[in-house]
């Protein structure tokens, strides 16, 4: 039995039926995982000894009638997300051989719903990419489109479940670090709310844009996901005390014939101009025409400080990073070069921890935050995302959700831009305003080029819009 294919509601039944075990399923994931790490290399590490004797503790809880939301189910974890006892190192050098001494919420969360943890996946050094090529052990392949980038940050976790070597993931989103890998993946990303889901335990990135969320095959398997990981943490004063919603009852009432009637899709003409490769264009456009045929009604919307929106994040976010990488400082935890003097210590052991990237942003973050630089970059970019948020805030009183691309263009091959910082930073271009206003989004699959690379199409909803998101994302699901 291909395992590995199956979806997390194919999985649930099957082991609520009988027909397999948690153990059957883990061994069948673990050989193909450990087969594809020298091409794929989807993956940190594989805890295939913990994996084994947790889904034999799933098999016997549910002998003795045990029923959580997701026992017996296996999960790939990105390497930012602490899981006590296993390695957490961000995919970064400095932090090789740090293991987690606690669960992060959403893992704590994850294990008391019966999940299984299989390894760490790969991700660009401290989430900072669009590619993961920048991870301190090497880069991860597109499985879909092989010899291309899986996108990034998330792109471990996106190769893991697009090449079925995971039936679903968690991933976090900075600037879009879930949806673009999903996007070139074919698979649904959600970036939650922020404050929907807790950060704590967490390796921060920017710390008010980031928020973790599923990566999976259908938008059911995310909605239930999300189910498990969203609602309230004292230990996050970010995290917000909002009511969970049942994700997966969001599509329960809808007309089968026209599940979209009544709803108003934006279409925001920033969002369609030029850049956009003529077959992502395609795929949107497709997209569209699905969403009228299932009754919904598109208006085109304007989001007029779009044009800023690069700039303001790159601001924004190499400010917290600068910040929050200060602490990995040789002295606390994580590589340590020896030297007598405490300072030549902190400076060569981040400057042989840390990679390119990583010193670029924080450089860049460094000056932002300067004296005599403060008031003419970030706080002028705090301002411009004030802007930003208001114009998603006015598009909402208009329209349910946007509908857009998720990136520009198809995945490209690896050591394509490597060398190119700005034009990696541009691939982000579509979907940093969601973090940058703190709402909702979702990528979901449109379909492939010529080629055969996957593409998605992104939509975005208002503060806890999950809702309405996975309401429309499961219409255009159906109707692919």
């Amino acid at each position: 039995m291909n395992f590995e294919k199956m979806t997390i509601v194919e999985t649930l039944q099957g082991l609520k039926a009988g027909t397999f075990t948690s153990v059957d399923v883990v061994k069948g994931l673990l050989a193909v995982m450990e087969a594809s790490q020298a091409t794929i290399h989807a993956y940190v590490t594989i805890d295939a000894e913990g994996a084994l004797k947790q889904a034999a503790e799933c098999d016997r809880m549910r002998a003795e009638g045990v029923d959580l939301p997701l026992l017996g189910v296996p999960i790939a974890i990105k390497d930012n997300m602490n899981v006590i006892g296993q390695p957490c190192t961000a995919s970064s050098r400095i932090l090789e051989g740090y293991k987690a001494p606690y669960d992060a919420t959403v893992i704590a969360k994850l294990r008391a719903a019966g999940a299984i943890f299989l390894g760490r996946t790969n991700m660009d050094e401290f989430a900072l990419g669009s590619t993961t090529q920048t991870s301190g052990f090497g880069p991860t392949e597109n499985p879909v489109a092989r010899g291309c980038i899986p996108g990034g940050s998330s792109g471990g976790s996106a190769a893991a479940v697009g090449g079925d070597l995971a039936i679903c993931a968690l991933g976090s989103d900075t600037g879009g670090s879930i949806r673009q890998p999903a996007s070139h993946c074919g698979l649904v990303g959600v970036k939650p709310t922020y404050g929907r889901v807790s950060r704590y335990g967490v390796v921060a990135c920017a710390s008010s844009l980031d928020q973790v969320g599923p990566m999976t095959k259908t938008v059911e398997d995310a909605a239930l996901l999300l189910n498990v990981i969203s609602g309230v943490d004292p230990m996050d004063a970010t995290c917000l005390d909002v009511p969970v919603p049942d994700y997966t009852q969001a599509w329960a009432k809808a007309d089968v014939e026209k599940p979209l009637a009544g709803m108003t899709i934006g279409l925001p003409v920033e969002y369609y101009g030029e850049g956009i490769d003529p077959e992502v264009r395609a795929l949107v456009e497709d997209a569209k025409q699905r969403a009228v045929a299932l009754g919904a009604t598109l208006k085109e919307v304007s989001l007029p400080h779009s044009d800023y929106g690069i700039p303001t994040y790159y601001i924004c976010m190499t400010a917290e990073i600068s910040a929050n990488l200060a602490r990995f400082d040789s002295v606390r935890y994580g590589m340590r070069v020896q030297c007598d003097d405490v300072i030549e210590q902190y400076k060569r052991t981040r400057a042989e921890g840390f990679g390119a990237e990583v010193k670029r942003r924080v450089l860049l973050g460094t000056f932002v935050l300067s004296s005599g630089y403060y008031d003419a970059y970030y706080n002028r970019a705090q301002k411009v995302r004030t802007l930003i948020r208001q114009d998603l805030e006015a598009a909402f009183k208009e329209c349910d959700c946007l509908l857009s691309a998720v990136t520009p263009e198809p995945a490209w091959p690896l050591g394509v831009y490597q060398n190119d910082p700005i034009r990696n930073y541009l691939s982000d271009v579509l979907t940093v305003a969601a973090n940058l206003s703190g709402c909702s989004a979702i990528a979901i699959p449109a379909g492939k080029t010529k080629e055969g690379k996957p593409v998605g199409v992104q939509l975005i909803g208002p503060n806890f819009g999950e809702m309405t998101l996975f309401k429309v994302a499961k219409a255009l699901e159906i109707a692919r």
